[in-house]
């Protein structure tokens, strides 16, 4: 009986030695574990006071006149008399957005006055035509780079030539009445349609249409400043040919449509 109590006793104690290492392991994690939150108290940082720092430390170097310029350091102190760096005065940003917007706002006012004008022009021309039944001669429409006015080539011009005709003088003359006030560019332009013109069959001085649309263009540009005396630098013209169609070149109709004068008042401010 003793021998067997003896048996039951060490295998009980023997159980207890062999756990005893878990408790050693858990203080070492519990130790690793209070170490890393140390290490990661450590290295956060107060954003609020790392804020202030940089900020002083910035106004202190931006105060300091530079030393090697001969300034007088970020104390004040240094080469005081020999100082050649003016005294620094920064125009504050909000006059520099002010004076900015201020302006766009000037320019948006210009193009704003400009498209009112652009507005009346195109109406008083739309009266003028029906009062006097220009509506199969003269064509006014509001494109996006303008005020496009369509004059036909039988209204302006004998085939094949480039001398206006006596009875478009009235209407150009309107026109120009218009244009004096105006503050914005004008544009000529000269088109034909694609038949291959032969001085010839016209008995015209011209080459081809190149040389055709392009005097038209040029004759209506002297109008308005020989005999109405409007100011050369409003105005630009070109001769385009064929190369610009509004209608079919297939039918007479259409080649009709491309023998014309437009005369664009451009949306756009003149430097």
């Amino acid at each position: 009986m003793r021998m067997r109590a003896k048996r039951r006793g060490r295998q009980g104690g023997g159980g207890d030695q062999r756990d005893r290492w878990m408790i050693t392991y858990a203080d070492l994690i519990t130790l690793l574990l209070i170490f890393f939150v140390v290490m990661y108290a450590m290295s956060s940082l107060d954003a609020k006071k790392y804020d202030v720092v940089v900020q002083s430390l910035q106004d202190t170097f931006h105060k300091g006149d530079s030393i090697l310029e001969q300034g007088s350091g970020i104390t004040g102190t240094a080469d005081r008399y020999t100082s050649k760096n003016p005294p620094a005065t920064k125009q504050p940003a909000s006059n520099k957005k002010e004076a900015g917007s201020t302006k766009l706002t000037e320019r948006e006012q210009a193009f704003r006055k400009q498209e009112q004008e652009l507005q009346n022009l195109m109406g008083v021309i739309q009266e003028y035509i029906t009062d006097n039944k220009l509506q199969n001669q003269i064509f006014v429409s509001d494109q996006p780079r303008g005020i496009v006015i369509t004059l036909n080539d039988r209204f302006l011009f004998d085939q094949g030539r480039a001398a206006l005709k006596q009875g478009s003088a009235n209407t150009l003359s309107k026109l120009a009445s218009l244009f004096r006030d105006l503050k914005t560019p004008i544009s000529i332009e000269g088109h034909t349609d694609n038949i291959p013109f032969t001085r010839s069959s016209n008995s015209s001085t011209y080459k081809d249409n190149w040389e055709l649309s392009g005097a038209r263009a040029l004759s209506v540009l002297r109008f308005f400043i020989d005999r109405e005396q409007l100011s050369p630098s409003g105005f630009q013209y070109a001769g385009y040919a064929d190369t610009r169609p509004v209608g079919d070149n297939s039918t007479e109709a259409g080649r009709q449509k491309n023998r014309r004068v437009e005369i664009t008042v451009l949306r756009q401010l003149q430097q």
